[in-house]
């Protein structure tokens, strides 16, 4: 057997390493959405509202605002905070761990801006020349 091939002995704990990313791609499916980034983007610079969120995120629905902001609070990204008031006042605040994705998806953009016209043009290049 060839050294490095998808047969070698390497290789062999291909369903281990496919099982153990599984809850990984689960989280990252369900945080990688369009709303999802904005909404924790949005948080991450303090306590905001849902009418703070719904306003800043164009094109969001009231309801998939709520679907969203669940998910995150769920996988431990946003808590959700009812201040007793008349109307009641509810905040999102990042987690811990919501403020690291931050971090994360910071690092992303500064890569995607970095990188943008080096994906265009092997795009480009990519396209060209198999047409």
């Amino acid at each position: 057997m060839e050294e490095g091939s998808i047969l070698s002995h390497r290789n062999s704990d291909v369903p281990s390493l496919v099982s153990t990313a599984c809850p990984v791609s689960e989280v990252l499916d369900r945080v990688a959405g369009k709303w999802s980034i904005g909404i924790l983007m949005a948080a991450a610079h303090g306590p905001v509202r849902f009418s703070e969120l719904e306003r800043s995120l164009t094109g969001v629905s009231r309801r998939m605002l709520t679907l969203n902001l669940r998910k995150l609070e769920r996988d431990g990204l946003l808590v959700r905070t009812v201040h007793p008031s008349v109307p009641p006042k509810v905040e999102y605040t990042v987690t811990e761990a919501g403020r690291a994705l931050h971090d994360a998806l910071l690092a992303l953009t500064a890569w995607t801006e970095r990188y943008r016209d080096t994906i265009s043009t092997a795009q480009a290049l990519y396209d060209r020349d198999n047409g």
